[in-house]
């Protein structure tokens, strides 16, 4: 299968990016973030642990934990069921090649990550990000404790990019800062850059 992929922190753009570059070049668009509550109830709990325990707490025991206690056990950052993803993409139907986004995607788990790009979002782009898509309280709302748990929600999604930004540079992968005042006309050239994608098709 040839795929293309874009993996970094959440709000950094990288779903807004993979559909440009989709529609630009004709490739198939495999969003991870769709497929994660089927990919949750697919999992075998012995081989994904953390997220068996996270399916069975409530909303205060997700997102009113230590930020760090919560980067060290949500599941999607383990790595867990990633085979799953896998598994989706060799089932695909001969076709244009593939370009799949999102924060499941971890260097140290894609195959042919010359192939591959991090947005790697600074703490405030991230939060202007979530602000714009009216998402900001989605999941803190469900707590008994909104404002600690966004503010929890924010810091391990803070350190998950730190996390991913030791891991590229350790690995030597292709990584993007996106700072406030990048706008996605460029973002997008940059990643179609060093995805070696090309000009508009």
């Amino acid at each position: 299968m040839d795929v293309h992929w874009i993996g970094g922190g959440s709000g950094g753009g990288k779903s807004t990016v993979a559909r440009r570059l989709a529609r630009r070049h004709g490739l198939r668009l495999y969003d991870t973030d769709a497929v994660m509550r089927e990919h949750a109830a697919r999992s075998d709990p012995a081989t994904s642990p953390q997220l068996a325990a996270f399916l069975g707490m409530s909303m205060d025991e997700r997102w009113l934990r230590p930020p760090r206690t919560m980067l060290e056990t949500f599941h999607w950052f383990r790595g867990e069921s990633f085979g799953l993803i896998l598994d989706d993409l060799a089932a695909l139907p001969p076709g244009p090649p593939v370009i799949a986004e999102g924060f499941r995607l971890l260097p140290g788990l894609v195959p042919r990550p010359a192939r591959a790009v991090w947005l790697l979002p600074s703490p405030a782009f991230r939060r202007a990000a979530f602000d714009s898509r009216g998402s900001t309280w989605q999941i803190a709302g469900g707590t008994s404790d909104p404002g600690t748990a966004l503010a929890n929600l924010l810091e391990r999604d803070a350190l998950f990019t730190e996390r991913l930004r030791a891991e590229t540079r350790r690995l030597g992968l292709a990584a993007i800062d996106v700072e406030p005042g990048l706008g996605v006309d460029e973002l997008t050239a940059r990643v179609e850059d060093v995805l070696g994608l090309g000009g508009p098709g």
